[in-house]
């Protein structure tokens, strides 16, 4: 019998911060294995609502994931990415359980501009339908969270006890976090925390240059047909969708990158961010960030970029809504 083939990396996040871009990127080098199917989510061990129960694809079930990797014998490294493992507080511990040597790596992006990100990709997708700000606060306040039962649009944001749960578990030196800004700045030929990467999960840097990164993975656009919104947002479209196209293919997401956003998708200019939810999720976010900063030792200016002075230096109120 075959030997199994776990990951030894993993991008665990944080969702709508350059995730699928890395994993297009890492997917072209020779040496690195990752599976069709982009999120898996097992260590997150998902239990969607049954309204939200077809509109991703997850796995549960060891021997399952397993064959994800089941060609990935001979490969240096072998991954796989999952943003629900950042925010799952059960996840870093599951995942060291199976994979104590594993590499672990994450993507944090402005919280702010993260959030917004989500929405809009939750309203091209016929997820969402209210106002950005009407939209959080219903989200914020509602009684049942977590992935695949809420959109978590803040949530997913707070990353200082996420990120120190990685640390405490696998220790800085089996953690990369990368900002978004930087894997930008590689998407623009300068591509040093793409070098950085592949020395981090030990493949050779040296085909970096045949890595094409021009593709802008999720980038913003609108539906061209209102029909075609609902049609994406449906889960009988989705389920269909995962019947033609098996979890072995990259089921939801080879759909969505192949398809929807080719042929359902137009550019369009990306609507400026309500200046009231920006400063409600100021307000919510700075005292968070502190905290990672502190955790990290070093400012992190990268992750304020979005925040107006007004916002950054307005009076502290209360977040609760």
């Amino acid at each position: 019998m075959a030997q199994a083939n776990w990951p030894n990396f993993l991008i665990v996040g944080a969702a709508s911060s350059g995730t699928t871009s890395l994993y297009t990127y890492l997917k072209q080098h020779p040496e690195v294995f990752l599976p069709a199917l982009k999120e898996p989510h097992y260590f997150a061990q998902l239990r969607p609502a049954w309204e939200q129960r077809y509109l991703f694809t997850y796995v549960t079930d060891e021997s399952e994931y397993l064959s994800l990797f089941s060609k990935a014998a001979g490969f240096k490294a072998i991954g796989e990415a999952s943003p629900s493992y950042l925010w799952c507080p059960e996840a870093p511990a599951r995942i060291y359980r199976a994979i104590p040597e594993a590499r672990i790596i994450i993507l944090l992006r402005d919280p702010v501009e993260r959030a917004y990100s989500h929405y809009l990709m939750n309203l091209r997708e016929g997820l969402q339908r209210r106002p950005f700000f009407e939209a959080l606060e219903e989200d914020f306040n509602r009684s049942e969270k977590g992935w695949g039962v809420s959109q978590l649009y803040v949530e997913l944001g707070l990353y200082a006890a996420q990120v120190r749960r990685y640390l405490d578990i696998f220790g800085p030196a089996r953690v990369r976090i990368v900002m978004f800004e930087e894997l930008r700045r590689s998407a623009e030929s300068k591509k040093e925390a793409l070098a950085g990467i592949l020395n981090f999960i030990g493949v050779d840097p040296a085909y970096l240059d045949r890595i094409d990164t021009s593709y802008a993975e999720n980038s913003f656009g609108v539906a061209r047909w209102a029909w075609a919104r609902r049609l994406a947002g449906s889960n009988w479209a989705r389920r269909a969708g995962q019947i033609l196209v098996p979890k072995s293919f990259g089921a939801n997401h080879t759909i969505k990158r192949l398809i929807f956003q080719r042929f359902f998708v137009k550019s369009a200019p990306r609507p400026e961010i309500d200046p009231t939810a920006r400063q409600w999720l100021c307000e919510i976010f700075d005292p968070d960030l502190r905290e990672l900063e502190a955790t990290l030792g070093r400012e992190l200016p990268e992750l304020r970029r979005s925040w107006t002075s007004q916002a950054a230096l307005a009076p502290r109120r209360s977040a609760a809504v």
